[in-house]
């Protein structure tokens, strides 16, 4: 497999580290993103693609129109959006690689929509936090051409190992591990706000670390609220899709709903400006004094 002009959907945090990262390794790096066209974004988006060495696109036709390899890094809720305006445009013989936190199902109907266009389509299930690892970040692959692409992209630096031909297996893995840990996430938040506001999170998490020695309750507390104060809504979305993944299991999602609604709850409170003056390192206890500060009683 040979793929010299690479073109992203989305530009949001993922996109821009994926551009990064592998600009260099391919011809040309393009992007296109909905926010190219608001008005109250467009300027700091285009000027920082323009700074990163990345064509920004005014269309998804225009990115589709010369990309060999074509990357979707949307919200969940918009996976299959993007593929349904990819698939309209994208050339035949391309490759879609869907890196998307999506249900089994979304991505094969996803895959149905790039496989008429006479593309090729490649899902991935991204394993862990992209900004740590940058486009290293541990990748499933699924699909037909997951294992031929997947040599491509370590031959490029990344870890990516392909794990089925069969699409929804790389994500089943990947929405099944995302409900044990977004759904620590959202049991920390709740444990600890509610232990703060009786005064004995110092009773608890020594009872934690006790149980849990290997786990820094106190650094982990602070990681996990920082991250779904900046990214709760996008963890809601890829929660609701873990929901999906559970029903088309057969099984109706109790626990993966309720971590849905506490990470859009927590999202809620940031786009109401609780977190405000907040560092992104603050401790965990100033988050959740923020929270306690909010309530209305």
């Amino acid at each position: 497999m040979k793929c010299e002009h690479m073109g992203m959907i989305g530009y949001g945090e993922v996109g821009k580290i994926f551009t990064a990262g592998l600009k260099d390794r391919v011809l040309s790096a393009s992007a296109w993103d909905l926010k190219f066209d608001a008005p109250a974004l467009r300027d700091a988006q285009l000027a920082h693609a323009a700074q990163a060495g990345v064509a920004a696109c005014g269309s998804m036709a225009k990115l589709c129109g010369h990309a060999d390899l074509v990357i979707s890094a949307v919200t969940a809720s918009n996976t299959l959006a993007a593929a349904q305006a990819a698939a309209r445009h994208i050339r035949p013989g391309a490759v879609f690689l869907d890196l998307n936190s999506a249900s089994p199902g979304t991505k094969q109907d996803a895959a149905r929509l790039i496989a008429a266009a006479g593309a090729r389509y490649v899902e991935a299930g991204v394993m862990t936090s992209v900004p740590p690892y940058g486009i290293r970040v541990p990748m499933l692959l699924g699909g037909a051409c997951a294992a031929e692409l997947a040599g491509m992209l370590t031959a490029w630096g990344m870890d990516a190992k392909a794990v089925s031909e069969k699409l929804g297996v790389a994500s089943a893995i990947k929405m099944c591990r995302s409900v044990m840990i977004k759904g620590l996430e959202a049991l920390v938040i709740e444990s600890y706000t509610t232990a703060r506001a009786y005064g004995v999170e110092d009773h608890l998490l020594p009872t934690l670390a006790e149980t849990f020695p290997s786990i820094d309750w106190q650094k982990t507390g602070a990681y996990f609220f920082s991250r779904v104060v900046q990214h709760g809504q996008r963890r809601a979305e890829e929660m609701r899709e873990s929901a999906n993944t559970v029903r088309e299991a057969g099984f109706e999602p109790y626990m993966t709903a309720a971590i849905a609604d506490k990470q859009q709850w927590v999202a809620d409170q940031a786009s109401a400006g609780v977190f405000n003056g907040l560092a992104l390192d603050a401790r965990w206890q100033d988050y959740a004094d923020k929270l306690l500060a909010a309530r209305v009683l």
